[in-house]
């Protein structure tokens, strides 16, 4: 069968369309203040004025060398089976959290609101952009294509905030991104808070498509902000992808990683997200909630329930102080559920709480230590699909522990280098990964085994990993070390 080619316009393209109307724009009429329809603002930004706006192009360069092991080589399941391939360390370079976009706003002609918009792309700087066909994992979004990031259009005005629609990281996910100083790099918070199932897709810390929010302006320090996207399915149970969409929600398509044909590995309808938020410059506090309705995970069992389509929501309140000591200290407290019915709840490793503590001190102008610890405490239950399948159940110690520690140098405002250590320990039936939540490379549980074909009719459940691939092996030592450089502007 033949494979199709897709189309992709990649960050360069927004690049070079926007030098050329640099260009173009110097030989264009006057506009009615005397300037030229596209004419450099003053500062160190690269911003244009426009007639009646502006429009900005910014971006994040990083890329790291990383050395990770999965922690998985010398485990035996109780067949007598070990991991397949390499599960000790790997080198590899990482285009981590990169990417290039374009913003701006129009005068539309009142005082009290005006036009804006932002289009946002990943940019795989050391790999070839593509759609994602792993062993563990077949997406068919492409990261490095125009418009993949954060991108809307909308009206905002300075008296009553802004309406925007499109697409977007979710309230919740922002509410505590600045207590996450490894965003982008091994041992970001994100392998555990948001994420449910401790796998490489962070359930609560996502960016959501097809969306309309809103964003209040600042009263004395408080602000809220709230966001709704409709399912677009017209499966009852989610299995669908959603109208307009390539992937499921929640990522990936139909029979990824070898399960069924459907989508049923964490596919859910309507999603509501929304936090509140106080910040007085030394101290800031916020509390956030999000629910996905009717989420489809009946892949997790052996037989096929209906009844494995549940809601599922989380909460969480995070607190940052800053100290005379050049200190900064966050914590975060998070709840999260998956509202099943009783019998159900023996497989639930969805329903757990966890805990974030980080600390970053100043110790010159330029340079910084930073340290981050992450617990998943035990969820109600584990489905058994992994090494443990035999043991699997209520009450399993699928808890874990992540610790991270960076040391940071700021060339200037723009140039800045790393080097990071990281360890996830997994309890016995944990198995949560390495670099979740921006990372273009991660290091999950998954051995080097292929999928299984599921897509026969006979066979339309989940189909025990042991007798195939991919295979996740839970309770891994994960560990890593990185050292990146990274530029904004």
């Amino acid at each position: 069968m033949k494979r199709r080619k897709i189309l992709t316009v990649n960050a360069s393209t927004v690049a070079v369309a926007l030098a050329f109307c640099a260009v173009a724009g110097s030989a264009s009429a006057q506009s009615p203040s005397g300037g030229q329809f596209l004419e450099r603002k003053a500062g160190d930004g690269f911003t244009l004025l426009t007639r009646g706006g502006e429009l900005s192009v910014y971006g994040n360069i990083d890329l790291s060398i990383d050395d990770t092991t999965k922690g998985i080589s010398k485990m035996v399941d109780a067949g007598g089976a070990s991991p397949f391939g390499n599960g000790g360390w790997m080198p590899a370079i990482s285009s981590n959290l990169s990417y290039i976009g374009v913003r701006g706003f129009q005068d539309v002609g009142s005082p009290s609101y005006h036009f804006v918009y932002q289009l946002e792309t990943e940019i795989s700087v050391s790999a070839t952009s593509g759609t994602t066909e792993t062993n563990s994992n077949t997406s068919n979004n492409v990261k490095g294509g125009l418009t993949s990031r954060n991108s809307f259009i909308g009206l905002a005005g300075s008296s009553w905030g802004a309406l925007k629609i499109g697409k977007s990281d979710a309230p919740y996910k922002n509410s505590t991104a600045r207590m996450n100083p490894f965003s982008g790099m091994i041992g970001d918070y994100s392998v555990i808070m948001g994420n449910t199932g401790g796998d490489n897709r962070v359930e609560f810390g996502t960016r959501v498509d097809h969306a309309l929010w809103y964003e209040s302006p600042n009263f004395g320090g408080v602000t809220f902000n709230a966001l709704f996207s409709p399912g677009q399915n017209r499966a009852s149970d989610s299995s669908n992808i959603p109208s307009g969409e390539s992937d499921c929600a929640g990522g990936n398509i139909p029979g990824s990683g070898g399960l069924p044909v459907a989508c049923n590995d964490g596919s859910f309808s309507n999603l509501y997200s929304a936090n509140v938020a106080y910040d007085s410059q030394l101290f800031y506090v916020t509390a956030a909630y999000e629910m996905h309705k009717k989420v489809n995970r009946t892949s997790d069992l052996g037989a096929f329930d209906p009844n494995d389509v549940a809601d599922e929501d989380a909460a969480k309140i995070g607190a940052q102080f800053k100290l005379p000591t050049r200190t900064t200290i966050s914590a975060i407290y998070e709840n999260m559920k998956r509202h099943l019915p009783q019998n159900l709840e023996p497989q639930d490793e969805r329903t757990r709480s966890g805990y974030w503590l980080a600390l970053v001190q100043q110790l010159t102008p330029s340079d910084s230590l930073n340290f981050g610890w992450a617990h998943a405490n035990k969820a109600k239950g584990d489905p058994g699909q992994h090494n443990t399948a035999a043991t699997a159940g209520a009450d399993v110690d699928n808890a874990a522990n992540m610790f991270t520690v960076a040391w940071k140098h700021q060339m200037d405002r723009n140039l800045g280098f790393y080097a990071t250590f990281a360890e996830t320990l997994n309890h016995a039936f944990a198995h949560y990964d390495l670099g979740a939540g921006g990372r273009s490379v991660t290091t999950d549980c998954h051995d080097a085994s292929n999928p299984i074909d599921t897509n026969a009719a006979a066979n339309p459940v989940f189909l025990d990993p042991a007798n195939g691939g991919p295979r996740c092996w839970a309770g891994g030592k994960l560990q890593g070390v990185s050292i990146g450089m990274k530029y904004t502007f």
